[in-house]
């Protein structure tokens, strides 16, 4: 029995690219050291990092982590929802709640 190989939608396909590491040369370089290279390390970055970090990348002024979103991920909604958050912890549940979203796609 031979299997055909299910042919990815564009949707699945944006989903597993949103997900993915992004290359070396475009990392996140956290205020406090760490490197973030996807939106689960930004996920997990985000509920332990200090509120002096957080707010050193997102404030009035900068949006760190919604432009590295969406001008490297690739992925504008999440990117929105980043530029909104007023704190921490808002913004680590975009993260995740983005990414059961594309999950799901993927599913």
């Amino acid at each position: 029995m031979v299997r055909v190989a299910k042919r990815e939608t564009k949707a699945q396909q944006g989903a597993r690219k949103c997900l993915s590491q992004v290359p070396e040369e475009q990392v996140f370089w956290c205020h406090d050291g760490r490197v973030l290279r996807d939106v689960r390390e930004l996920g997990e970055a985000l509920m332990t990092m200090s509120d002096e970090t957080f707010a050193y990348h997102s404030n009035p002024e900068k949006k760190d982590f919604s432009n590295w979103v969406r001008d490297v991920i690739g992925d504008d909604v999440l990117a929105r929802r980043l530029g909104l958050a007023i704190n921490k912890v808002e913004a680590a549940n975009a993260v995740a709640s983005r990414i059961a979203a594309l999950n799901k796609k993927l599913a």
